[in-house]
């Protein structure tokens, strides 16, 4: 009989904290939500700003959102996790909420923000470097780039889809410089 593996456990502990919010959403009538896993422009005296700025990747809108993320987040992280080292990976995954946080705070005053998009574009992008060799740009990467952040930023100008696509940019550009951060890091 074979055991079950926990083979990716920052991308299946992410995972699971984020059903926990959605499901804490719904016993709370979506107060836990718009406390602790939802950043807005708030004032930095209250601690839960701090909070809201990295906590906002847990949260999400309802389940059809969470499970658009998760499914990413279970087909191209546990690669991620492995290439990179688990510890590397949460390491880029606060990076990219507090990035991304600050980013909406600063750009997007007037409206809110969830969801786990930055996390999962950030991780698309980690993935586009799999394979880099020293000196050389991926094909990969460019072709991401062209194909995924070019529709972000046509649909961020021209479409009001209540979708942050800034959020998804922000994530993709976490996720390429963090990427080439932790391979210059890996070959000293």
């Amino acid at each position: 009989m074979r055991k079950l593996q926990y083979n990716s456990p920052v991308i299946l502990t992410y995972v699971l904290l984020c059903c926990g919010v959605l499901v804490l959403d719904g016993l709370t009538g979506g107060k836990s939500t718009s406390l602790c896993f939802c950043v807005y422009r708030s004032s930095l005296s209250d601690p839960l700003t701090y909070v809201r700025l990295f906590g906002h990747v847990l949260g999400h809108s309802g389940w059809q959102h969470f499970f658009n993320n998760v499914l990413y987040l279970l087909i191209v992280g546990p690669a991620v996790e492995e290439k990179y080292g688990s510890r590397n990976l949460l390491i880029a995954m606060i990076v990219t909420a507090f990035v991304s946080g600050a980013a909406h705070l600063v750009l997007a005053p007037g409206s809110a923000l969830l969801g786990a998009s930055g996390i999962v574009f950030m991780l698309i992008f980690l993935a586009s470097l799999s394979g880099m060799k020293k000196g050389c740009i991926p094909l990969t990467l460019i072709l991401v780039t062209v194909f995924y952040l070019g529709q972000e930023l046509y649909d961020a100008i021209f479409l009001h889809d209540g979708i942050s696509h800034l959020t998804h940019i922000i994530g993709g550009l976490c996720g390429t410089v963090l990427g080439f951060m932790m391979r210059k890091g890996r070959g000293r």
